[in-house]
């Protein structure tokens, strides 16, 4: 369990529940979130996001709840209240939360309030748009009146908060009550309390809310939400009531008690725990294990892509990259499935995700990308389909699933024939080099694929030097696999294809004045000599393409311009175009996010070429982990934030809860805590 630390001071208190978060998901691709105060200070927060079906996809269906206590002198108190302009504590609140604590990764609050300790706890049903919130009195001579007020204001996920009003009605039958909006093609808000005698007192309010997050990254940040009236609930000491808000069938909702809910999810986790690594079942391993399993869902918003994977006698598994903004995306679903499937013992779900996105291949490319809502994929990426396989080699270490192996070899062949005669975004092998070449006007291809309007902040058209570690790597692999399933004639064209580009990468890649590598070469200007986190790709992978008497140069060049507490930086200090900060509307933060910004799961190949590069060395990166582990404990509690900004205090920015930042992290949590007589053993083999 574990517990935040809460500062004295009553401002700084303030601020501290203010400013961290919480999550909470249902596999789907549906969560609750908000920050520990109760204030919601994003759009996103809400203690309801369903996961809907095409068209709709992800729509916030229950925004806030606003609770007191009615004490027997008859004074109304407040424990979750914001100031009259929203955004921020009201007053006085903060004195009243006593502890926050997360068991097995969900929330717990304790309140102390006129003498009667309250405990509240936020629970979602596995693959059901349903959210449980429970009051719990743990203390009081005497019963207790609860009320609790929900606000609702439906809209898309992404839908502007400052949208007219709707109209709300609402239906009751006996205990349950329906909410549905006039105008809007969304379900119905299902609403039940379970236990504490409880009614709903009809008496409409209206709150004014200002969402101060994002009134500073630039978008709309003022809007209303509307609340029919408060449960009312009866406590006394040892007592509990359940609100259940929900867009599934009543006889979904009614499938489960609260109590069977909370024993049902807490036997799932611990099943998740018991299946994972060794190394990850105690201490920071057991956070993050419960973290990766927030970014595993099935993907309820594209049920045709369900309805073939089960014929073939399959399931469908993607990744959410990202909360509580992204969708799936193909890059970042092939990095984080080691970490996410492999190192939790969840090698099923890792095969149902690589064959999932192998039904989506085109013209030779992955997925970059499923837009929200819809069964539509976007492929303007030259990296994910290279990343995917690596994916695949981590699964088959893990699995020796042979079966997959065969099912998918006509795919990755069609692949890497594509990637050699030539495909879409300029995606192609120079015939002169063998190197891989990509770009197009108008597109970022690579991970660093900011834009903003019609402007690609870093192009880096040509040929840029993970993409090729990412193509060679991709070549061995497949001439291997296929060696071994077809012989040594049908791996031929791939072997050779891979010699020649490792060739040329060490002939044109090496940056002499700099000693580390070019990010890209042959460019619109030329070769950039910029110095990126991207070259350690070139000896992380399973396949280096760089040659090993440059490792140590690279490596150390990198460990003293990008390495920080938190992850590496995307550019090193003292370039032009470095930026410290990650901050501001949207052209600002673009600006500045593959520019110097920190990316958390950079640290992943920074410790794969580390332990390649400098074995029997290994304990020394327990250390480069403390940062990132620390990190468990602020902004969204018990998860790993997108980016950071380049200089210290390394302030988390961008998503509250990145797949592949947990992903590296548990990965090289795990990896840290191998002996160091493997590394040895391995370079005595090299």
């Amino acid at each position: 369990m574990r517990k935040v630390s809460l500062p004295s001071a009553s401002s700084e208190r303030a601020a501290s529940l203010v400013d961290r978060e919480w999550l909470v998901t249902n596999a789907l691709g549906g969560y609750a979130s908000g920050t520990l105060a109760g204030v919601p200070t994003r759009r996103f927060h809400g203690y309801l996001v369903a996961a809907l079906a095409a068209p709709i996809g992800r729509a916030m269906m229950l925004n806030k709840l606003s609770e007191s206590i009615r004490l027997p002198s008859g004074e109304i108190v407040d424990f979750t209240a914001e100031d009259e302009d929203g955004g921020t504590l009201a007053p006085g609140v903060e004195a009243r939360l006593r502890e926050v604590s997360f068991e097995a990764g969900l929330p717990v609050w304790t309140y102390a309030v006129g003498g009667f300790v309250l405990e509240k706890r936020v629970l979602m049903v596995h693959l059901q748009n349903t959210v449980h919130v429970t009051y719990r009195l743990l203390d009081g001579e005497r019963r207790v009146r609860v009320r609790v007020r929900p606000y609702v204001a439906f809209r898309a996920h992404e839908g502007r908060v400052d949208e007219p009003e709707a109209l709300y009605t609402v239906h009751a039958t006996l205990d349950r009550y329906e909410i549905t909006a006039a105008g809007h093609a969304l379900p119905p808000l299902r609403l039940r309390v379970v236990g504490g005698e409880p009614s709903l007192v009809l008496r409409p309010e209206r709150s004014r809310e200002r969402y101060l997050v994002e009134e500073a990254r630039g978008y709309d940040a003022i809007g209303t939400l509307s609340s029919p009236g408060y449960f009312r609930i009866e406590l006394g000491a040892g007592e509990s009531a359940t609100l259940i808000a929900s867009t599934e069938s009543w006889a979904s909702i009614d499938a489960l008690s609260p109590r069977d809910a909370v024993s049902a999810e807490q036997l799932r986790r611990q099943r998740l725990l018991e299946a994972a690594d060794p190394r990850a079942r105690s201490g920071v391993g057991v956070e993050l294990v419960l973290a990766a399993d927030q970014f595993i869902v099935t993907p309820s918003t594209r049920v045709d892509e369900a309805t073939r994977a089960r014929a073939e006698g399959d399931e469908v598994r993607t990744v959410i990259a990202g909360y509580p903004w992204f969708t799936d995306w193909g890059r970042d679903t092939m990095i984080s499935l080691e970490g996410l499937t492999l190192v939790t013992g969840r090698k099923k779900e890792a095969g149902y995700i690589l064959r999932t996105f192998a039904h989506y291949v085109r013209d030779g490319l992955i997925p970059n990308l499923f837009i929200e809502g819809t069964s539509q994929s976007l492929y303007h990426t030259a990296d994910a389909t290279l990343w995917y396989f690596h994916a695949l080699s981590r699964y088959l270490d893990a699995t020796q699933d042979r079966a997959t192996l065969e099912h998918l070899l006509p795919a990755l062949r069609g692949i890497l024939d594509a990637h050699l005669a030539g495909t879409r975004f300029g995606i192609k092998v120079d015939p002169n080099d063998g190197l891989l070449s990509q770009g197009e006007e108008g597109y970022q291809l690579t991970w660093m694929d900011a834009k903003v309007g019609d402007w690609v902040v870093t192009p880096r058209r040509g040929k840029a030097v993970e993409i090729n570690a990412l193509y060679y790597n991709a070549l061995v692999l497949l001439a291997g696999w296929l060696r071994e399933l077809q012989g040594p004639a049908a791996a031929m064209p791939y072997a050779l294809a891979a010699e020649r580009a490792r060739a040329a990468f060490n002939a044109r890649f090496w940056y002499q004045p700099g000693g580390y590598l070019y990010d890209v070469v042959d460019g619109e200007k030329g070769d950039d000599a910029a110095c990126r986190p991207n070259q350690l790709l070139a000896f992380s992978l399973e396949h280096p393409v760089l040659e090993p008497s440059r490792w140590e140069e690279v490596l150390s060049v990198c460990e003293r311009t990008l390495l920080t507490p938190v992850g590496l930086r995307s550019l090193a200090p003292g370039h032009p175009d470095y930026k410290s900060r990650y901050f501001g509307d949207r052209r600002a933060r673009d600006a500045a996010y593959h520019q110097g910004t920190v990316w958390a799961w950079l640290i992943g190949p920074f410790v794969d070429a580390w332990i390649r590069t400098r074995p029997g060395r290994r304990a020394e990166l327990r250390d480069v982990l403390v940062g990132l582990e620390a990190h468990l404990g602020e902004a969204c509690i018990g998860q790993v934030s997108e980016v950071f900004d380049a200089e210290a205090p390394y302030t988390p920015r961008g998503c509250i809860a990145q797949a592949w930042s947990v992903a590296e992290l548990l990965r090289c949590h795990v990896r840290c805590a191998a002996s160091d007589e493997i590394d040895q053993r391995v370079a005595e083999r090299r």
